[in-house]
């Protein structure tokens, strides 16, 4: 499934984390790897001198020469390249030009309050590629992770069980349990209603559309991961949906969570959900997202 992965680097720590994460892919999935450092148009715009243009894309050329040093010491073989643009944009169309099947970014920063930000190239990103992202944090365990559990969320959708697919093909590599999770958000089923609470029958309705859900999906993927768990969870989160996920992902000790990217807009793109973006924004462990139904 990933004959082919672009790594797009910034310099940045998040960014060398998510090297290690996908060389390490890589080598799992025998795939041939192309490194891609962007210089930001915005940046060369700003620099005052020839001078300093010259610097910054010398900057990109060390960062590309440290990630090919850490390919070279597993032994995997890379090609680099140095462009620039808009990073968003540079990335997606050398993917699709490369015929990458999976992108590998990091996940940006922290907000002075401590809290954390997804980096803007990185949500763009999501919103214009047509090829998986594998999202990395900085704070993710070291590359040499197994991903024994892999949870794969779904709300019966056509891009959610696409996920499921690709989650699949990472467990059958790394021979992990699959947990198959839906969601039920109390808040925002109560909300429908304009009441003070919600029916018990109404309840245990939702529920029983999500134990359909998983086991749709389990179904689906059982023949090719042997390993698979479902789960129906409730929560009254104003955060709704993506509370359910972290709290599960935190209980059940998940390594990687494989999901979908909602929707386009009128105009074609791909509009990032906001149960995807706050999730990314939330958990500490990498987030594989499927921006495309088929």
């Amino acid at each position: 499934m990933y004959d082919r992965i672009l790594i797009a680097v910034d310099g940045s720590d998040e960014a060398e984390r998510a090297a290690e994460r996908g060389l390490e892919f890589a080598r799992v999935f025998d795939a041939t790897v192309a490194v891609l450092h962007v210089v930001d148009q915005k940046s060369l715009r700003l620099a005052t001198s020839a001078d300093e243009k010259e610097r910054l894309r010398e900057r990109g050329e060390t960062v590309l020469e440290e990630i090919e040093e850490l390919a070279s010491a597993i032994g995997q073989p890379v090609t680099t390249e140095l462009t620039e643009g808009k990073p968003a944009i540079r990335i997606a169309e050398y993917a699709a030009k490369r015929d990458a099947g999976l992108i590998v970014v990091g996940r940006q920063g922290l907000t002075g309050l401590g809290k954390r930000l997804l980096g803007g190239v990185t949500e763009q990103l999501l919103r214009r590629s047509d090829v998986p992202v594998f999202v990395v944090p900085k704070n993710a365990s070291d590359a040499t992770t197994d991903y024994s559990d892999l949870l794969v969320p779904t709300d019966g959708s056509e891009t959610a069980t696409v996920a499921a697919e690709h989650g699949a093909a990472v467990a059958q590599q790394y021979g992990s349990t699959v947990h198959v999770l839906n969601v039920v958000d109390l808040q925002a089923a109560g909300g429908a209603f304009n009441a003070g609470g919600l029916e018990r029958e109404f309840v245990d309705r939702l529920e029983a559309d999500g134990k359909a859900v998983v086991e749709d999906a389990a179904t689906e993927i059982g023949d090719a991961v042997p390993d698979v768990t479902t789960a129906v969870v409730r929560t009254t989160s104003f955060e709704g949906v993506t509370a359910g996920i972290c709290e599960y992902v935190d209980d059940t000790d998940i390594d990687l969570v494989a999901m979908g990217a909602r929707g386009r807009s009128n105009l074609g793109r791909h509009v990032l959900g906001s149960v995807t973006s706050t999730l990314l924004r939330s958990v500490d462990v990498p987030v594989l997202v499927v921006t495309r139904s088929r």
